[in-house]
């Protein structure tokens, strides 16, 4: 089969897309289980639906499916397979039909490739990840109320997927054939995107797109109620000398606006905790578009980023469990440009005359501190 991750525009398929509800769950392979659980449920909070020793089904507080992440052992640490749930049994067969119009490889199980999991259909997509579309699940007890379990850093929901993919452009344009719209994106001078953040729910994103060496997961996210519930988490990790898995944060992005911070599992599997963005429901939300060189995207404080926010992902996975082959990004990346720019470009844009105002108002306060 042709390898369509080099064939440049991905074509629109004349058949429908399937009707994509949210990002539901992530397969995650992990080296050592019981180190895994203790990361993700002793000290996340994460609750356990089913486990034995080659796996664990794990939910956010306020799920309803039979699980939002799946820890499988394994002898490579890697992420294989991105799930989307679709709204109708009618969608999986669309996503079937779509994809294989693609020249894609597809697979499908009437009984799903996970426990809880009903008919599903997996595919190794034109970026070379391996996505997943199911529509039935086992449902079961959701915890909203079930205060006796709530943690003081309770992760409430799974938010979205992060994907390093070198060709941001391109991906883009494929995702939104597949029906994801953008809320926000980054760009250059010459309208190069850099990053994009993609929905299908009511919210800033179920997936990203960042440029880099890929296919590669950037990470996974799962919201809090509260900005609190971060720092508490923050708080614990100190109390349990893991402070040096803290790889970023806490912080506010400029793009999302979400209080965030960023962690490292036994693996290195880098996991996001998220909360406080908005809503983007309407038919004319509009995108959001930052520059490049604006150091307040990625931190709305304008702090600089950890090179390995950058270079550091996680492996992918193939359909016969084997890991995708990184591809190196040959353009102008985003680390390229910013890395060591990071809180050294601007934050207020350069002859703009009202920012330039606000400029002399943040000096004079400034000086007065």
């Amino acid at each position: 089969m042709t390898d369509i991750r080099t064939i440049t525009p991905i074509p629109r398929p004349s058949v429908p897309a399937p009707d994509i509800v949210r990002c539901a769950y992530l397969e995650l392979v992990v080296t050592d289980l019981a180190a895994s659980r203790a990361f993700y449920v002793d000290l996340l909070g994460l609750h356990v639906t089913k486990e034995d020793d080659e796996a664990i089904y794990l939910r956010s507080f306020e799920e309803f499916i039979h699980h939002n992440l799946v820890l499988r052992k394994g002898p490579v640490a890697a992420a294989a397979a991105f799930a989307y749930r679709v709204r109708t049994p009618e969608d999986v067969d669309r996503a079937e039909a779509w994809y294989r119009e693609l020249g894609c490889r597809v697979e499908r199980r009437s009984g799903g490739f996970v426990d809880g999991i009903g008919d599903a259909v997996r595919v190794e997509d034109p970026l070379g990840f391996p996505y997943e579309f199911f529509h039935e699940v086992e449902h079961v007890e959701r915890l909203t109320q079930r205060y006796d379990l709530y943690s003081a850093g309770e992760l409430v929901r799974l938010d979205h997927f992060n994907q390093v993919t070198p060709d941001v452009p391109r991906g883009r344009t494929y995702l939104e054939h597949l029906g994801f719209r953008v809320s926000e994106d980054i760009q250059d001078s010459d309208g190069v995107t850099y990053a994009a953040w993609m929905h299908r729910k009511q919210t800033v994103h179920d997936t990203a797109l960042t440029g880099g060496d890929g296919p590669r997961l950037h990470h996974i996210a799962f919201s809090t109620h509260e900005k609190h519930n971060i720092i508490q988490i923050c708080d614990k990790m100190g109390a349990l000398r893991i402070s040096d898995r803290i790889e970023r944060g806490p912080g506010r992005h400029g793009v999302s606006n979400a209080f965030y911070l960023y962690i490292l599992d036994p693996d290195g599997h880098r996991v996001e905790i998220y909360t406080q963005d908005y809503y983007t429901g309407d038919p004319d939300n509009p995108t959001v578009t930052w520059d490049v060189h604006d150091n307040q995207r990625r931190d709305w404080w304008g702090n600089a980023v950890v090179p390995s926010w950058y270079t550091e992902a996680s492996l992918v996975l193939d359909l016969d469990g084997e890991p995708q082959p990184v591809v190196a990004r040959t353009d102008s990346s985003e680390m390229a440009v910013t890395v060591g720019a990071d809180g050294f470009s601007y934050t207020r844009s350069p002859g703009d005359g009202e920012e330039e105002q606000g400029s002399e108002v943040g000096f004079k306060l400034g000086s007065q501190l």
